[in-house]
């Protein structure tokens, strides 16, 4: 079978796997589960962002679910993903797809299911999807049906219920500079809707299926040219996105990356402090410790759950979650939707600033004020299949009993292989979207991140 979900949908090399025949199994399992909702009368929606192709794949997409008697809005122009879920959730649909391959090389493309609550499908809907799969008749005809698919300017719709979430009124007082570093994604033509061009430095906002030669993720390894750039034009706060711009990473005012960790803690500290707001919290099995600091702090009730925003968005359905988010720059709040969204929660962080009245630099200060220093890092290895198997085959099972010197403290097996040691935590699992194996390292000097790093890159 050459259609496989992973982590977040399924993602594949464009005319490798990624072909229009296994495009349409994909289609076919996805309408079949669709068919079965109640909603199914109100049709599904089908959105894509700025990737070889995609505009052509979600066309073909739509033709697959219209010769199935699906009612499709098909997104007018390229889209996020948080657009297409609020889309699907606001018009009691069916479910939704996205064209995309988020944050991956240019050479794949992807296929996103969305739940007619408006955030990722539930495990156990991928598993029904991936069922179907195994019953689709590839020689299916499709014979699509024009009157079933409605063009719809679905950006617009998501950028007015931004307008609705946010006092951008208070953004645009504050006389914050702000630099958009979209990656070429479909972030783009979003934040330069919502203020004067004055106040706003593009970057990347351009079609570029290529990517300008990089990964769309907003992480440090990916972005040096435009820290240069920000520096240039003297900007106060930068928000970066990925490729469909549910992923956020941001820059203070001295071009310092600040990740989704401190971003998460500023956010959550903010909401309960500030706002006064209750419930409870649901994080990633790799991110920051000073979440459950915070939830500690403020009795608040934490969930620890796999890789995976639809773990998370899984909980903002059935839970009374606050804030829900995982390292790799996804965070949702439930109140805005049960999905993660780049656009917005850098917003948020801007909202937060003007509110009140302090840098970026200044809101990670308190973190470490109250919480002492942390530093993150994460590094992705492209190895052979051996040599990824022998790393994986000496974290497993808790047998490691010192990390780079540091005697071990705990050790966790959720989702990969965490140990802790005095003053931070290794976690080593493959990529559940990409031929990786990811490292990741918190601890409470970058030194010692870099020497745990290093010494878990050498395992066998």
């Amino acid at each position: 079978m050459q259609v496989k979900f992973g982590t977040d949908g399924w993602r594949a090399i464009i005319a490798k796997e990624y072909t229009y025949d296994n495009l349409k199994l994909a289609a076919l399992a996805s309408g079949a589960y669709f068919l079965e909702h109640p909603d199914k009368s109100n049709g599904v929606c089908v959105g894509y962002d700025t990737r070889f192709m995609s505009k052509e794949f979600a066309r073909f997409t739509a033709e697959v679910l219209s010769s199935m008697g699906l009612k499709v809005f098909l997104a007018d122009n390229f889209v996020s993903t948080p657009a297409v879920s609020l889309f699907t959730r606001d018009h009691r649909l069916a479910g939704g797809v996205m064209i995309t391959a988020s944050h991956n090389p240019p050479i794949y493309n992807g296929f996103k299911v969305k739940a007619s609550y408006g955030g990722p499908a539930h495990p156990e809907v991928i598993d029904e999807i991936e069922r179907n799969l195994l019953t689709v008749d590839p020689e299916t005809e499709v014979t699509p049906v024009p009157e079933l698919i409605s063009m719809t300017d679905i950006k617009s719709y998501y950028v007015g219920y931004l307008e609705s979430k946010l006092d951008l009124k208070l953004i645009r007082e504050s006389g914050l500079k702000i630099a958009h570093n979209a990656m070429y994604g479909a972030g783009q033509d979003m934040i330069t809707r919502l203020f004067d061009e004055s106040m706003i430095n593009c970057y990347h906002c351009s079609l570029n299926p290529g990517f300008g030669g990089i990964n769309p993720e907003p992480i440090p390894n990916y972005i040096a040219d435009f820290v240069e750039f920000f520096r240039e034009v003297e900007t106060d706060v930068a928000i970066i996105n990925d490729g469909d711009a549910d992923r956020v990473g941001m820059l203070d005012e001295k071009g310092e990356f600040v990740d989704s960790h401190k971003l998460f803690a500023i956010i959550l500290k903010y909401l309960v402090e500030q706002k006064g707001q209750r419930g409870e919290v649901a994080k990633t099995f790799a991110l920051t410790d000073i979440i459950d600091k915070l939830c500690r702090k403020h009795d608040l009730t934490m969930h620890l759950l796999p890789v995976g925003f639809k773990h998370v968005s899984r909980l903002m359905t059935t839970n009374d979650i606050l804030i829900g988010g995982e390292e790799s720059g996804g965070i949702g709040i439930t109140s805005f939707l049960p999905e993660r969204d780049g656009v917005y929660i850098g917003l948020l962080i801007l909202e937060i600033m003007a509110r009140r009245q302090k840098t970026l630099v200044g809101l990670v200060e308190e973190l470490y004020e109250e919480f002492g220093f942390f530093s993150y890092n994460r590094l992705d290895l492209r190895v052979a299949e051996s040599r990824k198997q022998a790393i994986i085959e000496a974290a497993a099972g808790g047998k490691l009993t010192s990390i780079a010197g540091f005697p071990v403290t705990g050790f966790n097996d959720l989702d990969g292989f965490k140990y802790h040691f005095e003053g931070g935590w290794l976690l080593i699992r493959a990529s559940g979207t990409e031929p990786v194996l990811r490292i990741y390292c918190e601890a409470d000097s970058t030194e010692k991140v870099e020497k745990v790093l290093a010494f878990a890159s050498k395992l066998a």
